[in-house]
């Protein structure tokens, strides 16, 4: 199969007049590189760009920080230029400043997005977007692959009163669209299309998951170590939603989760019963180094996808929720704190875009009780984004 050639590497090979001799700042972060591994500021210097400034979206320029975790300020950044952090301690940090864009000639957005809407990365995209919009800024956004492919769609877009950095606009948990496209459909949205620039992939077919591109895998954020991360992520980042790991501080991040006092054997055995596909559920013990439940003993579980096609994360993590409140019983909790800037509502609701997921927990309801509360939703935008497919 031949490699997908990335809308980066195509600068190189022919576009090169979208930066060459111009005035330009870089959006990336650790995987923004090439299929060689040469980073995106030293494509564009070699393309010819003149790079006046880096912005660094959620966990920095260089990954180096954990999720929520503010970077804040103007540092210096690689060759000594510039680095504004666009993601610091308040609301209003998370989109390039006036200021920050005066003088350039183009905005060059080069992010590896792992194909949910949680992922704040997306998000990042369209405010630069929208900031390039205000300020006469061209952006150029460099596609990549969706790591999930470009088929399947899982979720139903979110209620608008629960749009947030974890979904500005409203898409399917698992949108199956590539960085492109989403910018593509909020450009439409936010009447900001004059101001965007594709770079499209050459080679990549919507039904390609990440290992089908030939591409080596750079961890995006500290917590995306590989594509098996990546593919149970739609689903299991609910968790970030309730008192229970979501496996940070682990190895093996969502993918292992549980815990204090939960019963792993008897949570494998209750998830094996509820008809999950492509994925098995093996019962372990393990002790978190960092974040929720630091060096306490949890019980929980490990999710093994063994058919990727057939898996349906998203339908798995509701599965998880339902099955840890079912075993957990008066321990399971929500949690409460502030979510992403939002205070207003439970960090669950904004993940799952409307507190029904939430109420059937509570209630007691079946995995497909639930599902069928998404699935006309589903079904909408699935159609819908079909307008913006950039590949067949």
């Amino acid at each position: 199969m031949a490699r997908v050639v990335t809308g980066l590497e195509r600068l190189l090979v022919d576009r090169r007049n979208l930066v060459a001799g111009r005035r330009v700042g870089l959006v990336a972060h650790p995987a923004s590189t090439t299929s060689g591994l040469t980073h995106a500021l030293d494509v564009l210097l070699e393309a010819g760009a003149e790079v006046e400034i880096l912005f660094g979206p959620e966990h920095g320029f260089a990954g180096e920080a954990q999720d929520m975790e503010p970077v804040d300020g103007v540092r210096h950044g690689p060759r000594g230029l510039p680095l504004r952090s666009l993601y610091g301690c308040v609301e209003s940090s998370l989109a390039p400043r006036g200021e920050d864009l005066a003088g350039l000639e183009a905005l060059v957005v080069d992010l590896f997005d792992v194909g949910s809407r949680y992922y704040t990365f997306a998000w990042t995209a369209v405010l630069c977007l929208r900031a390039c919009h205000a300020a006469g800024v061209r952006l150029v956004a460099l596609d990549r692959p969706n790591p999930l492919g470009g088929a399947a769609v899982e979720g139903a877009p979110q209620e608008p009163s629960l749009c947030s950095f974890v979904g500005l606009l409203p898409v399917s948990n698992r949108h199956g669209l590539t960085l492109a496209e989403l910018l593509a459909l909020a450009a439409r949205a936010d009447g900001t299309a004059d101001a965007l620039e594709i770079v499209p992939m050459l080679g990549w077919r919507r039904e390609m998951l990440f290992a089908d591109t030939d591409l080596p895998w750079v961890m995006p954020s500290p917590n995306m170590p590989a594509f098996d991360t990546a593919l149970v992520y739609p689903g299991q980042c609910l968790l970030e939603g309730t008192w229970a790991s979501e496996g940070r501080g682990t190895t093996r991040p969502f993918e292992i989760f549980g815990a204090p006092g939960v019963d792993g054997v008897a949570l494998a055995a209750r998830l094996g019963r509820m008809g999950l596909r492509g994925a098995r559920f093996r019962p372990l013990a393990f002790k978190p180094s960092f974040q929720k439940h630091t060096g306490e003993l949890c019980g929980g579980v490990q999710i093994h996808v063994e058919d990727a096609r057939a898996f349906l994360p998203y339908r798995t993590g509701v599965a998880a929720l339902l099955a840890l409140k079912a075993e957990a019983g008066d321990r399971f909790a929500w949690r409460v704190a502030p979510y992403e800037f939002v205070s207003g509502a439970p960090a669950v609701d904004l993940l799952a875009g409307t507190p029904l997921v939430r109420e059937a927990v509570e209630s007691g309801a079946s995995i497909d009780e639930v599902a069928a509360t998404w699935a006309a939703g589903e079904r909408a935008f699935d159609e819908a984004r079909r307008e913006f497919f950039l590949y067949a």
